[in-house]
């Protein structure tokens, strides 16, 4: 089969579990040479490494805390000096901090945007500057920009509604440059932090999902691996929900 993304160079930002290191072994596995930060899961980092390498692929772990300016440029030099290039960044990291709005912290506030918006900004700045034409951006935002269905997530819900602004801005600045910024919107997706089975809010979430179950991590990743590719050369600026019909 061929490779779509081979000669490619990607970035995965919060790479080590989950959605993000579903994303880093399917780029890997289309052909790209691939770069993952992680903040505080060095093992598993290096796991997701080790699964891409054994399978014949290039891959690199970087620690990089997204709510960190330094770290996060850093991490994208990172990856030019050793793999080269930069042609796809995945914008996945994130954090999710509940709280209503009496008893919500400015300090989780600042948390919450440092990595969800200001650390994206940061990450996509540092990116374009090494990116030519076919350049593809991808963020990994969420349903809850545009819904949301129970209480204590109006902050999170705050940061990925600017992921959502922010991308159909991007696609109309770097248009013209031929890079394309698209943005994913997983509903529940069945991760350690979220799980399908015992998960504080699996049933009622279950519940809701027109399909009656909830996504995996390699699904969503699909749909990255499509926009990476040559194949997306004609979609920009695009939010994309993958949530099972739960927002049908």
């Amino acid at each position: 089969m061929e490779q779509k993304l081979k000669g490619k160079v990607a970035l995965v930002t919060g790479g080590s579990r989950g959605i993000g290191a579903a994303i880093a072994k399917r780029l890997a596995n289309d052909g790209a040479a691939v770069a993952l930060t992680y903040s505080a899961s060095p093992a598993k980092a290096e796991s997701v490494v080790r699964d891409i390498e054994v399978s014949g692929g290039r891959a690199l772990a970087i620690q990089a805390d997204s709510g960190d300016v330094e770290a996060v440029k850093k991490a994208v030099a990172e990856t030019v000096r050793v793999h080269g290039a930069l042609d796809v960044l995945i914008n996945n990291a994130g954090i999710f901090v509940p709280g209503t709005i009496d008893e919500f912290s400015i300090e989780n506030l600042d948390r919450m945007i440092a990595v969800n918006v200001k650390g994206l900004f940061v990450a996509t700045q540092a990116a374009v500057r090494h990116m030519g034409s076919g350049g593809r951006i991808v963020m990994i935002g969420s349903i809850n920009s545009d819904f949301m269905p129970f209480v204590g997530a109006s902050v999170y819900a705050l940061t990925k509604g600017a992921v959502a602004s922010f991308t159909r801005g991007l696609a109309r600045d770097l248009g013209p440059r031929g890079i394309t910024v698209n943005n994913v919107q997983p509903g529940p997706v069945d991760t350690d932090m979220n799980p399908a089975e015992g998960g504080e809010f699996a049933e009622k979430q279950k519940a809701m999902i027109a399909i009656g179950r909830y996504g995996r991590a390699e699904e969503v990743a699909s749909l990255v691996s499509f926009l990476a590719s040559p194949e997306a050369a004609y979609i920009t600026g695009a939010n994309l929900k993958v949530d099972g019909g739960a927002t049908a």
